[in-house]
């Protein structure tokens, strides 16, 4: 069946009709279409959830769709990556105000949050891909390489984050405390990417620099 839910209508950047107006409307019919999913699998885990907490969407129907899974899946884990505002790239006055209230769904209701800094991808793509203008496509592929990355240990074997709930047994000392920060390495243009060879001591220091981050 159909999976996706397509609006003609956005929140317009404002986290209110995101999670009162528009959200309203919207979230049972997601919820239903949610329920059919994990009515197929044979052992839910939990959900994963991204959304970008800087627009209205995103922070609105976002916050409610977490309130919702919370009471409907109260036990299943719940990852979030999500894509935080940064003064230097915005594209609306109000970013700070739909963040700061959907960051309270977020301690409440999700396990481990992974932040995404919109003016780190920036200048991650600028610094270290050469590219002065990046591209939605080009921030979008970065942030898929680190979910990528992130998702391994479920997808192949190994013995580290086999499942959902490993994450949060390994990443969080203390359930409010679980926003995780993000660093990826190497990352390189393609160009440079046939002849560069990097020691895992090059790729691990360069994880830790302020620049990856």
């Amino acid at each position: 069946g159909d999976v996706y839910k397509r609006q003609k209508e956005d929140a317009a950047n404002n986290y209110a009709r995101g999670h009162y107006t528009v959200g309203k409307e919207i979230v049972d019919l997601a919820l239903d279409r949610l329920r059919q999913l994990t009515e197929q699998c044979t052992g839910l885990q939990g959900f994963m959830l991204f959304n970008a907490v800087g627009g209205g969407t995103g922070s609105g129907l976002g916050a409610l769709l977490l309130e919702r899974l919370s009471v409907d899946y109260g036990k299943k884990s719940k990852l979030g990556f999500c894509v935080y505002p940064a003064p230097q790239v915005s594209t609306a006055v109000v970013e700070p105000y739909n963040c700061v209230l959907s960051t309270h769904s977020l301690l409440e209701h999700q396990d481990v949050s992974v932040m995404l800094d919109n003016e780190a991808i920036y200048d991650v793509c600028r610094r270290f891909l050469d590219l002065e203008r990046p591209s939605y496509t080009n921030l979008n592929r970065l942030i898929a390489q680190v979910l990528s990355s992130m998702t391994a240990s479920l997808r192949f074997d190994g013995a580290l984050n086999v499942d959902l709930t490993e994450f949060q047994t390994n990443l969080v000392p203390y359930p409010r405390i679980h926003f995780m920060v993000s660093s990826y390495a190497p990352i390189i243009p393609p160009k440079r990417g046939y002849h560069e060879s990097l020691s895992v001591s090059e790729i691990t220091n360069t994880c830790f620099e302020p620049a990856s981050m």
